[in-house]
């Protein structure tokens, strides 16, 4: 069995989704470091650095860093499709995911934390920090929208894990509202996603006012 270290709300929702469809049985584990209740000991202890997702797989290793995680469960459970067959959709999916991963994921922890990125910050600075981080993030996705386009999916014919972390990462920093205004149909790709099933339980797990 798979235990996924997670958050209601968290990225970890990516993942729950790719078990999900991978029919791989899984436990959670409820971890994160806002949580002062959760399991944050268990979590640090297979991942120092206390983030989720952390995927402890059936043979006791341990996964971090959403990309590499679902990459890993699209190449474990092929049936699934969590990557495209075709080899060359397959590179796509993978640069769509790291192109997630290192270009709007970092851009969150920097609107939820921004003092860790800059000592000594004051109400001015952290307003222009923040402000200066939502512009770059909602163009890199603007510029993910133009590259990635739907067939039906991003993944391509079938539901998959590109589809999967983007419509969990578009979920913060005002990154949904900005897109409907600027990248109307990439807008309705996302919310098609999310309500697909058994995607649609897993978001309603983990935005349920939404």
């Amino acid at each position: 069995m798979y235990t996924l270290f997670g958050s209601a709300g968290s990225g970890s929702a990516a993942v729950e989704a790719a078990l999900e469809l991978s029919g791989a049985p899984y436990r959670i584990v409820t971890a994160s470091t806002w949580e002062p209740d959760s399991a944050l000991d268990e979590l640090r202890a297979v991942n120092p650095l206390q983030q989720i997702p952390t995927l402890a797989l059936p043979d006791g290793s341990v996964l971090t860093e959403s990309a590499a995680i679902l990459i890993h469960l699209g190449l474990h459970f092929p049936a699934a499709q969590l990557l495209p067959t075709d080899e060359m959709a397959r590179a796509q999916a993978i640069r769509g995911l790291v192109y997630i991963a290192a270009n709007c994921y970092p851009a969150i922890g920097i609107v939820d934390y921004p003092e860790r990125w800059c000592a000594d910050i004051d109400d001015s600075a952290r307003e222009r920090l923040l402000r200066g981080t939502r512009q770059r993030l909602h163009g890199n996705w603007e510029i993910f929208a133009d590259q990635f386009a739907a067939n039906p999916f991003l993944s391509g014919a079938h539901l998959g894990a590109l589809d999967l972390l983007a419509a969990v990462v578009s979920k913060w920093a005002g990154t949904r509202a900005h897109l409907k205004k600027q990248r109307p149909d990439f807008f309705k790709t996302l919310q098609r996603i999310e309500q697909h099933p058994p995607v649609a339980a897993v978001f309603a797990r983990h935005w349920p006012a939404t």
